[in-house]
């Protein structure tokens, strides 16, 4: 999705055009990108920028997911609560109802991040379809600490809504991959595209199956659509068990 910086009528206004049209072709998940509601990140005006308790959000997520019949990972949207503000991830079923929330725990500080928002003190994991899933948010894919205990807690897919810049995409592709095989699961990724707040991002969002393939969408706005059979799974965590080959007695 290209993000307009501060703009959230539009940003409101392009992210429900994107779900009805990615819904159209009747998808399990559809996830959006990271502070998607004001790109990253309004510095200057963020109180008057931030979704006040994400209401207008989860009130769009809520209906296109109980209309479309379809599960959505919220990406990420700029969210004022309790006079803090959150870098937030909402969950939505395919019923409407909102099943989980993330806020993001690891802030970039290069971009200062960490002093515009409060960090979340948890993981996430929720249910999709009978597969337990988790959600990182950008430089969350960073820590492999991170992802690992979301895949000790039984999750075979996460997904990361991202709004990582044009420079550093090969790093987010790497990581992505690195995180989807030490840990055999899925891994997902959502990017933005165009420039905010000074900086580019690359778009390229992609999907990276447990053994490192790959299916990736171009540096503008696009929709991708990919399969993924959570099947593979067991069979590739029984071959090359390094779940049970942990040495728990040294790290």
């Amino acid at each position: 999705m290209k993000i307009k910086e501060g703009d959230t009528e539009y940003n409101f206004s392009r992210a429900r055009t994107l779900l009805e049209k990615a819904a159209q072709n009747r998808p399990d998940v559809i996830m959006l990108p990271e502070t998607w509601n004001t790109g990253f990140f309004p510095k200057d005006d963020i109180d008057d920028a931030a979704d006040e308790n994400a209401v207008k959000t989860k009130a769009l997520l809520s209906r296109i997911s109980r209309e479309y019949k379809v599960n959505i990972v919220g990406g990420s949207v700029t969210e004022k609560k309790d006079g803090k503000f959150f870098n937030t991830c909402y969950v939505f079923d395919d019923k409407g109802n909102n099943i989980a929330s993330y806020s993001k725990a690891h802030l970039f500080s290069p971009m200062e991040e960490n002093r515009y928002y409060s960090a979340g003190d948890g993981i996430c994991l929720f249910t999709v379809n009978g597969i337990k899933a988790a959600v990182m948010i950008c430089y969350d894919l960073r820590f492999p600490e991170f992802a690992r205990k979301a895949a000790l807690s039984g999750a075979e897919v996460i997904f990361v809504p991202a709004q990582w810049p044009k420079e550093r995409i090969s790093q987010m592709k790497i990581l992505l991959r690195a995180r989807a095989v030490e840990n055999q699961m899925f891994a997902l990724l959502c990017n933005s595209c165009g420039e905010a707040y000074n900086t580019l991002y690359g778009g390229s969002s992609l999907v990276c199956d447990p053994l490192g393939n790959t299916d990736s969408a171009g540096d503008g706005e696009e929709i991708l659509f990919v399969s993924c059979d959570t099947d593979v799974i067991k069979d590739i965590r029984k071959s090359i068990n390094v779940f049970s080959d942990r040495r728990e007695d040294i790290y």
